[in-house]
């Protein structure tokens, strides 16, 4: 039997663990993301439904470089009717706003006027957080795009009192006072407000109140949640079913709240830097949403955090955590903003690779990458002699060249878990057959694990198979693989599997067949032998058929388990059926043609024999009618007999039975009509000539 190598568990061990692995470690934007964006972002009909999704979908692509999209003129005439209209909402003001920001649609300074003197109105009546988050968000933005328009705030100080009422003990806000649910987006919303209120002082606002806000962040923080790759990110704990709107909306409204508190106030927040790089992590680890708004919210609050006062978060992330030794390859990371824009210099250290679960020596120790100028990839290039196929954890660490420690967050220590490939060296394989009294060989086999082995064996319930073979990494140490499997078939597709171990440098296992034909269900007959053995770091992991074992078992006793009912493949009970193709009988001898012809003429004499009674009755057509109607009615009559006599021709050449039933009740329904009439017409002409 020829050997087959086929991809085998060890391999989907291999593509399991390095997606475990990839799943704690997040990378920058990347081209992925712009395209995703780009089919996300295009409206189906030409259009968006609102100045809220177009103003998504604009800051998105902005953020992304992508540029303004093809709908900008009827989005621009869209904010213009808006901003002129005495009727709008405030929501829709401010949406219209933020879209005019980025486009730059053109209108003219008495419209902003306009504008600013009503949401100055409805300041000073608002009563709920949002009506406040609207109005003021709306002049902060007017102040951006009309700089001669007068929007600073008398009474900021009345104003932020008025926001600062809505807050909780725990950092958290609530939207109206009416409502004594508190909430944690409700607190970003919040900060973005009151940061507003401060930028359109009219004078400088009371620090006292500035600082109190302070405290609001840092108990805010306190409550802060965290997955174990060190990603942050905050949620809702008790709020309305309409209100909640998930940890990543919930994050991104307390990341635009916090940075625009922080320009504010020059930076003057005191958040520490490592939180502000969890929260990057959340952002990142998200992926590519799928949603709009989710995209939106990922996109714009990472934008936030690549440019913001408080600390801009470094990512280190690895273009591969699969390394082969076989082939070479060298370990690379880089190192960028969130946004993957590039970062100041900086130097990147191995602090240690360790072995997962192992206490031996570090294979490498304080080792600093080499910078690749061309492709900025920081780089080692060998490994150390230590170093052999495995499972690390690998520590990084980012030092700045300059002091920018509280420009920049790089987040210490960096844990990585990187596997090490390599080929495994199989030798030594052998497959025996001994006598279970002795234990002396009866049959034993080389067999090559590395290229093709087709054994045939033989053996009775009295003896024992054995198979045993060495495996040695490129380190010459012994190599254990996660799995190393050894199955029996049985020619009923019954199939056995056990577990190879070891002992030491040898992999070996025994079957006593004496105490398996319990568990082999004493089938005697063929089994085939099959060797797994796959490892996520063993690059040549395999699958070998290695021959057959003839095994001679007894008969089985009466009350022995039987074999289970093995699956029936359903292609083969429900699948299509083979073509069956049908065998006629040979058809009989037929007569001579003269035969048939002549047989044909003698069953057409009757009707000559018809033909001429006729003519010596002397049939005519004297009582034919002459007058139309009743002419037409005989005429008809004759046609339907005719009809039915040409029924039967065609019954007999191809129409079956139910055909011409259906069809002669129609023509018998019309010949009882037809023939009613001519026969009432012969039947009245007949009477008046017997009376005349």
């Amino acid at each position: 039997m020829a050997a087959r190598i086929i991809s085998t568990l060890g391999f989907t061990v291999l593509l399991l663990m390095v997606s475990i692995s990839e799943a704690s470690i997040v990378y920058p934007i990347s081209d992925a993301h712009r395209s995703a964006a780009l089919e996300l972002f295009t409206p189906p009909d030409g259009s968006f439904k609102s100045l809220e999704e177009a103003y998504r979908a604009l800051r998105t692509l902005q953020v992304l470089g992508i540029g303004k999209n093809e709908m900008s003129a009827s989005t621009c005439s869209l904010i213009i009717d808006e901003l002129k209209s005495p009727s709008t909402i405030t929501k829709d003001l401010f949406y219209a706003l933020k879209c005019n920001q980025i486009l730059k649609c053109n209108s003219d300074g008495h419209t902003f006027q306009d504008v600013t003197s009503r949401l100055q109105g409805i300041i000073n009546d608002a009563s709920s957080l949002l009506d406040f988050y609207y109005s003021v968000g709306s002049l902060v933005l007017i102040k951006d795009q009309a700089t001669n328009v007068d929007v600073k705030l008398r009474d900021a100080d009345g104003i932020f009192h008025s926001i600062k009422s809505l807050s909780q003990s725990d950092g958290r806000w609530r939207y109206n006072s009416n409502n004594p649910e508190s909430s944690t987006r409700a607190a970003g919303i919040a900060f973005e407000t009151l940061a507003g209120v401060v930028s359109l002082a009219s004078s400088d606002i009371d620090q006292s109140l500035v600082g109190s806000l302070q405290n609001d962040i840092v108990k805010l923080f306190d409550s802060i949640e965290k997955y174990d790759d060190g990603a942050l990110y905050f949620d809702e704990k008790l709020v309305d079913a309409h209100e909640y709107q998930g940890p990543l909306s919930t994050t991104a409204s307390v990341v635009r709240g916090l940075m625009a508190f922080a320009d504010v106030t020059c930076g003057n927040v005191n958040v520490p830097g490592d939180k502000i790089l969890g929260l990057a992590k959340f952002f990142l680890a998200v992926g590519i949403p799928g949603d709009g708004h989710d995209f939106y919210d990922q996109i714009d609050s990472l934008a936030f955090l690549e440019s913001n006062k408080v600390s801009i978060p470094l990512i280190l992330s690895l273009p591969s955590t699969v390394i082969s030794l076989t082939r070479n390859e060298k370990l690379k990371v880089t190192v960028s903003t969130v946004l993957g824009s590039s970062t100041p210099p900086l130097t990147v250290k191995i602090l240690q690779a360790t072995g997962v679960g192992s206490k031996d020596t570090p294979i490498i120790e304080n080792q600093e990458l080499k910078l690749e100028g061309d492709t900025g990839f920081y780089v080692l290039d060998a490994f150390s002699r230590r170093a052999d196929v495995g499972n690390y954890n690998f520590d990084f660490k980012i030092d700045l060249h300059e002091d920018h420690s509280n420009t920049y967050a790089t987040g210490g220590q960096i844990r990585v878990p990187i596997y090490i490939t390599g080929a495994i060296k199989v030798d030594g394989a052998e497959i025996a057959v001994l006598d279970s009294d002795l234990g002396s060989v009866d049959t034993k086999i080389v067999l090559d694990l590395a290229g093709e082995s087709s054994v045939s064996l033989s053996a009775n319930h009295l003896q024992k198979m054995r198979l045993s073979f060495h495996l040695t990494s490129s380190g010459g140490k012994v190599f254990k693989p996660h799995q190393a499997l050894l199955k029996l078939r049985h020619e009923t597709s019954i199939e056995h599997v056990f577990v190879v171990g070891n002992s030491g440098k040898k992999f070996e296992i025994i079957l006593d067949f004496l105490g398996l034909v319990d568990k082999l269900f004493y089938l005697s007959g063929r089994y085939d032998i099959q060797l797994t053995v796959g490892d996520a770091v063993m690059e040549n992991s395999f699958f070998r058929s290695l021959g057959y074992i003839d095994l001679e078992l007894p008969e089985a006793p009466e009350k022995v388990t039987r074999p289970p009912p093995q699956p029936v493949d359903p292609y083969l009970r429900y699948g299509p059926k083979a073509e069956i193709t049908h065998i006629f009988r040979a058809p009989e001898k037929r007569p001579p043609k003269e035969l048939s012809l002549g047989f044909l003429g003698l069953t057409l004499l009757p009707f000559v024999g018809f033909l001429f009674g006729l003519l010596r009755l002397g049939v005519n057509l004297k009582n034919f009618p002459t007058a139309t109607v009743p002419a037409t009615f005989a005429i008809l009559f004759h046609l339907g007999i005719a009809a039915v006599l040409g029924l039967y021709v065609l019954f007999w050449l191809k129409l079956n039975l139910f055909t011409t039933l259906k069809v002669l009740g129609f023509l018998g329904v019309f010949l009882v009509f037809a023939g009613h009439r001519i026969l009432s017409h012969l039947a009245s002409a007949s009477a008046k000539l017997k009376s005349a």
